[in-house]
């Protein structure tokens, strides 16, 4: 979700659920550490609960970069070891990783000695031809023998050479009996499920074997499946949002994101699937698209974009 989940994306989300756990894109220790971390890890404090996902593999640099974002005030800090991506291979962290447990290890035990807020793991079931469940086992009983006690697991394998990300993404079969299996012989870890969940029916469904759901796309693109979650999931009797309602709400942050010198177009964009489904999508986006990007622009655009879609 790399240049998705910015902290205005967070911020829309965060107005159709006030439970569910946001995660930051991921941001590599070097560009903390070498740029200003102050705008990189600014967020907006409805955010919470809100986790800083990081893209590294020196532990030395993922301890500190920990520091910061429990400095930062973050809820959580999560080790991303799931991206196939050339360049994070590149890098030498991501997907790639699993192939190193003991590096792992040491990375996880400096993170979680480094901060008081937890520490999480973000992980494949396996990596090229390391894609037995027993391999995933010992890799995450190491880690958590290291002081990781939650995984979020995506249920595919990363095939490192030959498929893109993209293909990364649905190529390789979905596994869960893995993760099932995975939270049935190490209870005491908090297993999360990734991949493939597109609705609330299916996430509710997964819970009956493990402790949570991620969702990814499928809640960028259709955002306001996400208005039903703390019914469903959570318990919470408050009234359903409505879209438009939703819409009111940003107003004020649009407003004064504005005034500090933000472009309208950097927040709508990630507003283009509110409608998604309904009679009027169409024009909300597309007056979005066309009007928001324009100098100047300002709430106006996001109001004639609502009355398009009445």
């Amino acid at each position: 979700m790399m240049e998705w989940t910015d902290r205005h994306c967070r911020y829309f989300l965060r107005q159709l659920s006030h439970h569910c756990l946001l995660y930051t894109e991921m941001v590599t220790t070097s560009a903390l550490l070498h740029a200003d971390p102050g705008r990189l890890l600014q967020f907006d404090p409805a955010e919470h609960p809100v986790a800083l996902q990081l893209g590294g593999s020196q532990p030395d640099e993922l301890a500190e970069c920990a520091r910061l974002g429990e400095k930062h005030g973050y809820d959580e800090i999560n080790l991303n070891l799931g991206c196939p991506s050339d360049r994070v291979q590149s890098g030498h962290f991501g997907a790639c990783l699993m192939a190193e447990p003991e590096r792992v290890a040491a990375c996880v035990t400096a993170m979680t000695d480094a901060v008081a807020v937890p520490v999480s793991v973000k992980t494949r079931i396996g990596v090229d031809s390391q894609d037995s469940y027993e391999h995933l086992y010992q890799f995450v009983d190491r880690l958590a023998q290291a002081g990781c006690g939650t995984f979020i697991v995506h249920a595919r394998k990363a095939i490192l050479k030959g498929l893109s990300p993209r293909e990364n993404r649905s190529i390789p079969p979905l596994r869960y009996e893995y993760v099932y299996r995975l939270k049935q012989d190490l209870p005491e870890l908090e297993i999360i499920l990734n991949g493939g969940v597109t609705s609330l029916d299916e996430a509710e469904a997964q819970l009956a074997h493990v402790d949570g759901v991620m969702m990814g796309r499928e809640a960028y693109h259709n955002p306001y499946l996400l208005a039903d979650v703390d019914g469903r999931i959570f318990n919470d009797s408050r009234a359903l949002p409505t879209r438009a309602g939703i819409v009111q709400q940003m107003l004020p942050y649009i407003v004064r994101e504005l005034q500090a010198g933000c472009e309208l177009k950097h927040i709508t964009r990630h507003m283009l699937g509110l409608f998604q489904g309904i009679p009027g999508a169409r024009a909300w986006r597309r007056q979005l698209s066309h009007y928001g990007p324009g100098a100047g622009a300002g709430t106006e655009v996001i109001l004639a974009a609502l009355e398009a879609v009445a």
